[in-house]
């Protein structure tokens, strides 16, 4: 198969042909990689069975592994949900469009093939205007999980879908650089007491202001609920590890392991802090930003990984970028990415 590569504004004149012609591949049963705000996602129609079977299987994707449907306007999400909860509602108008999934109960018109054979459907409206035109232009309801081959790093940029997808599906359409980097918060609001099921940009925080009392699941759960939580995700081809502790101790355990890794005639990288960067010897140095601007450490975080793969880095080493508001979606993904292994480093090391 070849794959077409296209690019897209955000204006509904100029890329009119473009989506006239996604669409088409769409409504065919055909996948189109697309940019939103969080990641690059996968679409496919989400009201057709065979179009996630493909979806699961262009990605390795496990099937029990269930999909975020995508709308174009909050007035679509009656046909997939059903008993919507108000406090949906209350989020939607606080937060939509935006990078925020709503686990809801799903109605017949959803296919168990879409949902991972569940009975909820995980729902999402994005603010990035080339991912709404395409949605619109394809039916209304897109099945988009990230465009990445499954437990790989997601896709930030079209290049990255162009790495895992091409020759696979029938187009990307390139979108520029996405402006958040991570995926999507998920939240369960299909129980008394709403859930958070995965970290992302909409924070605990801003969720509590809407909707008082919010629980969330321990990192390391899998609730079957939650696309993207049941098995590892965002991995490098490289060996993985979170570094955690005060500054000087994360440094200096860094610096030997490297060390150490140099005598064997290893390869070692370390993702660093703008701020530390400077102090690790000898060893290649990805700087994620500084921690006075977690945007941007959010937004580089999965081209890094994607960056040392290319490069064929075998140990990494990660700072914990424990920041105040995306600290606890940043953390989340890098654990996951390194199969939650953590060391701690202490005074004493």
């Amino acid at each position: 198969m070849k794959t077409r590569i296209v690019k897209a504004i955000g204006d509904p004149e100029a890329d009119r042909e473009v989506m006239e012609e996604a669409g088409r591949i769409i409504r065919s049963g055909g996948l189109v990689a697309i940019p939103t705000e969080t990641v690059y996602g996968l679409a496919g129609d989400a009201l057709n069975p065979r179009s996630a079977g493909k979806i699961y299987e262009t990605k390795g994707r496990p099937s029990d592994n269930p999909l975020i449907v995508h709308i174009a306007d909050t007035g679509s999400i009656g046909r997939i949900a059903r008993d919507i909860p108000d406090m949906a509602y209350r989020l939607a108008e606080a937060y939509w469009p935006g990078p925020l999934t709503m686990v809801l109960n799903k109605t017949d018109a959803v296919p168990k093939e879409t949902t991972g054979g569940l009975d909820t459907v995980a729902v999402r409206l994005p603010v990035n205007k080339i991912a709404r035109e395409f949605i619109a232009a394809s039916g209304g309801y897109i099945a988009a999980p990230s465009a990445n081959l499954s437990g790989k790093p997601s896709c930030t940029r079209a290049s990255h879908c162009i790495e895992d997808l091409d020759g696979k599906i029938e187009m990307i359409i390139d979108g520029g650089e996405v402006g958040i980097g991570l995926e999507s918060t998920i939240v369960d609001l299909t129980e008394e007491r709403p859930c958070i099921l995965r970290q992302g940009y909409i924070n605990e925080e801003m969720l509590h202001s809407v909707l008082g009392d919010v629980r969330t699941d321990p990192p390391e759960s899998a609730h079957p609920k939650a696309p993207g939580m049941k098995y590892r995700h965002y991995a490098p081809g490289g060996v993985l590890s979170i570094v955690k502790g005060k500054r000087e101790s994360v440094i200096a355990r860094i610096n030997e392991l490297a060390a150490s890794h140099k005598e064997r005639g290893e390869s070692c990288a370390v993702i660093s802090a703008s701020e530390n960067a400077s102090e690790y010897g000898n060893v290649i140095v990805k700087d994620a930003g500084s921690l006075r601007n977690e945007d941007e450490i959010a937004r580089r975080i999965f081209s890094i990984l994607r960056e040392l793969d290319s490069d064929g880095v075998q140990y990494i080493y990660s700072e914990n970028f424990d920041t105040p508001r995306l600290g606890a979606a940043i953390t989340d993904r890098m654990n996951r990415a390194a199969g939650f292994c953590v060391i701690n480093a202490t005074e004493e090391d």
